[in-house]
């Protein structure tokens, strides 16, 4: 009997419990968005149950990720819709867009938002939307969202729906593949734009120079030896490989200001039409890490460091030295990666002591000195150009400017042509006028505009034999 009775009960029990989970479901289907409705009628199932595959995106691969999602969608007849909710969708997650009673998220129009595919071109980017599509004609959905620092999201962010979390993954996959072969980032010149908060805010495109190796006065062979190890090596990259050598360099080249590091890599930059490269200076050193994940990816590459002892000294986010990151970057890289980093500084001592501490990441150091007497000649007639200024004028011009640069002589030429219009009578200016402008900046008075010109002064003579020392993790340089 008592048998009987608890039958009985357990029987009454599951049959309550039964119409509680029946209530409870119809009462969770109510609180589906329109939106959640939406995408629960395309996949099959409800999308609250499915897990979600997230994909993280660094901006400067976000113009890459919005054409990989493009084809993606076209390859699958699908489509893209937006979201309604004004600025509340903007930080809701993708469960509060699918479910939340207090926001009936529903489709909307697609949030766009114009990003630079190149110098002076543009592409207009998903910033916040929905891809509906079939894959084998299994449906998905993949949500598309920028970067949004001020509600709390860093980097764009892809969230992927399925009922098969096998395809889910293997689209992420695909994605990052088509990625690849559609980037705006091959064969470009490059650099880094930070937001506000000092973030990765995307790619900056720079115009390729074009700059000849007649536009250079440098010492003889200076400029081959590094256009041969730079250049040479990406143009004999199989027989080097074939014959067991390693691609990857590291160049540094040294010497004063204004002596003519950055027209280097200027020349070097137009002898790679079809090399990508990532130029950083400054505060943008500190992307070093993305800029050789971009170099790994798009070989061939050239990662430019300007300037580096301005930020040698500097410590990231991390307890190590910028400069380690720069190395250890070096490090990262296959040594079959047909990869160059090029580093320019004015204070080649700052450096020393570490790169000795990690030999052979970077095999050639060039010294760009200021210009002998034979140099400044040239440069002087090249500035000179096409002014009617005797050869002996010149000559005698270029070896009393001693301890100058090309900016000297470039500002000398302005000041004669300067002091010629003045005169107002019409003529060109004369030897006289060069003569009296070069008195006029190789005066007392003048020695400061000397040294912002890339001349050297007594101080900075005397402070070459000096070093700066950090003590840290990493040892004493």
């Amino acid at each position: 009997m008592l048998g009987e009775i608890d039958e009985e009960l357990l029987r009454a029990v599951a049959k309550y419990l039964k119409r509680v989970e029946r209530l409870a479901s119809s009462e969770q289907a109510d609180q589906r968005t329109k939106l959640g409705a939406l995408m629960s009628e395309h996949l099959g199932v409800d999308a609250a149950t499915l897990p979600i595959v997230t994909e993280q995106i660094a901006a400067h691969r976000f113009v890459d990720a919005d054409l990989a999602l493009d084809a993606l969608t076209r390859e699958n007849d699908g489509r893209v819709i937006g979201v309604t909710g004004g600025e509340q969708r903007l930080h809701s997650s993708l469960a509060e867009l699918i479910t939340n009673p207090y926001h009936p998220f529903a489709e909307g129009p697609v949030s766009y938002e114009a990003r630079a595919t190149g110098p002076g071109t543009e592409r207009r980017v998903v910033s916040f939307g929905i891809r509906l599509l079939r894959i084998d004609g299994v449906p998905l959905v993949i949500v598309q969202r920028g970067a949004s620092p001020q509600h709390g999201r860093e980097t764009a962010q892809l969230e992927v729906l399925s009922a098969d979390e096998g395809l889910a993954t293997e689209s992420v996959r695909r994605m990052r593949q088509l990625m690849i072969e559609h980037s705006v980032l091959r064969g470009k010149v490059l650099s880094f734009v930070s937001n506000e908060y000092g973030q990765d805010a995307g790619a900056s495109f720079l115009a390729r120079p074009e700059v000849p190796a007649e536009a250079i006065v440098l010492g003889d062979g200076v400029l081959e030896s590094v256009v041969d190890h730079v250049v040479g090596i990406g143009e004999h990259r199989q027989a080097l490989v074939e014959a067991g050598q390693h691609l990857k360099r590291g160049v540094l080249l040294y010497g004063p200001p204004g002596t003519g590091k950055t027209l280097t890599v200027r020349h070097l930059l137009s002898r790679t039409p079809e090399t990508t490269a990532i130029v950083l200076t400054g505060s943008s050193i500190r992307f070093i890490t993305a800029a050789a994940e971009i170099a790994r990816t798009f070989q061939p590459a050239l990662v430019v460091l300007e300037d580096i002892d301005l930020v040698a000294m500097e410590r990231a986010h991390s307890p190590q030295p910028l400069l380690f990151e720069v190395l250890d970057a070096l490090d990262g890289l296959e040594t079959d990666a047909d990869v160059a980093f090029v580093m320019t500084t004015n204070r080649v001592q700052v450096l020393e002591r570490a790169l000795a501490a990690r030999p052979g990441r970077v095999d050639l150091g060039v010294e760009i000195p200021l210009p002998d007497a034979a140099a400044r000649r040239r440069l002087f007639r090249r500035y000179a150009a096409s002014l009617p200024f005797s050869d002996a004028a010149l000559d005698s011009a270029a070896d009393r400017a001693e301890q100058t640069t090309g900016s000297f002589a470039k500002e000398l030429m302005r000041r004669s042509v300067l002091a010629a219009a003045l005169r107002g009578d019409g003529l060109p200016p004369t030897d006289e006028d060069l003569g009296a402008a070069l008195d006029e900046l190789l005066s007392s008075g003048a020695a400061l505009t000397r040294l912002l010109l890339g001349g050297r002064s007594e101080e900075a003579e005397a402070d070459d034999g000096e070093h700066v020392h950090y003590e840290g993790e990493y040892g004493t340089f």
